[in-house]
């Protein structure tokens, strides 16, 4: 098999293909998982909670949710964060991080993202959240988007209510998406299912099930709504767009810690 090398970063281009279904691979296409990073993969690791890093081929390091409970070891090129409550935001950043993307605007009002670092762009959709109080806070989240190695990533954060058709074509075609599970703050379990229908990945990655049997009835209806279950071993993922499974799947990581 011989792997075509392009000259500059393989930027995945969601937005055009917005409206275009899931495609099924090739016969002569090889779904396959690789134990290294070449130079059309990401890799994943699951922190805790809603916090993921991701690697991309060039070496940015993203941490999703960044906060001062759960965070990666070492700081990362780009952090996100989330402006739910104070396990998906950082009061005191690592002064060493480049890129500190917020998910909320501090004085209110809308705050779009959309960068390039390295090889990876990044963008944002913000959605609105409750406070504990009940009380609407909008703009209050961001889906945050990585456009990288010919894949679309998206990352729900505190996610609390349906998408419209305006969020949706402005995700484009989602290849892996980070979703809240737990069924109680974020979305119920209903209105997640309806969301990650309307976005159709091909890869779903649960977080966010700190709450007692939180995981076990995600799993419950994800098999209902046929998805094939994937449970790790390790909490650290390898993908790349041709290892991109054919059906849609759960893949289920246990959190792993700095």
């Amino acid at each position: 098999m011989v792997a075509a090398v392009l000259s500059g970063p393989a930027y995945a281009v969601c937005q055009l293909v917005a409206d275009a279904p899931y495609r099924t691979p090739g016969p002569d296409e090889v779904r396959i998982w690789r134990a290294s990073l070449q130079a059309n993969e990401v890799q994943i690791r699951y922190i805790g909670h809603s916090t993921f890093e991701l690697e991309t081929p060039k070496g940015v390091r993203i941490a999703t949710d960044y906060n001062d409970s759960v965070r990666p070891l070492l700081p990362p090129t780009v952090a996100t964060m989330n402006g739910a409550h104070g396990t998906h935001y950082s009061v005191s950043p690592d002064p060493n991080i480049e890129h500190l993307l917020y998910g909320w605007n501090p004085k209110g009002g809308p705050l779009d993202h959309d960068l390039t670092v390295g090889d990876v762009r990044i963008r944002n959709i913000q959605t609105n959240i409750r406070g504990w109080d009940g009380a609407e806070r909008r703009l209050g989240n961001s889906i945050f988007i990585f456009e990288v190695a010919d894949m679309c990533i998206a990352h729900l954060g505190h996610l609390h209510h349906r998408l419209t058709q305006e969020d949706l074509v402005r995700l484009g075609q989602i290849d892996v998406v980070f979703a809240a599970i737990d069924n109680s703050s974020t979305l119920r379990l209903d209105s997640l299912m309806d969301v990650l229908e309307s976005i159709g990945p091909a890869m779903v990655v649960p977080m966010h099930f700190h709450f007692p049997g939180a995981l076990q009835a995600f799993v419950g209806r994800a098999q209902e709504a046929g998805y094939d279950i994937v449970r790790a071993e390790t909490p650290t993922l390898i993908v790349s767009r041709s290892s991109l499974p054919t059906r849609k799947t759960a893949y289920i990581m246990m959190p792993g810690g700095a």
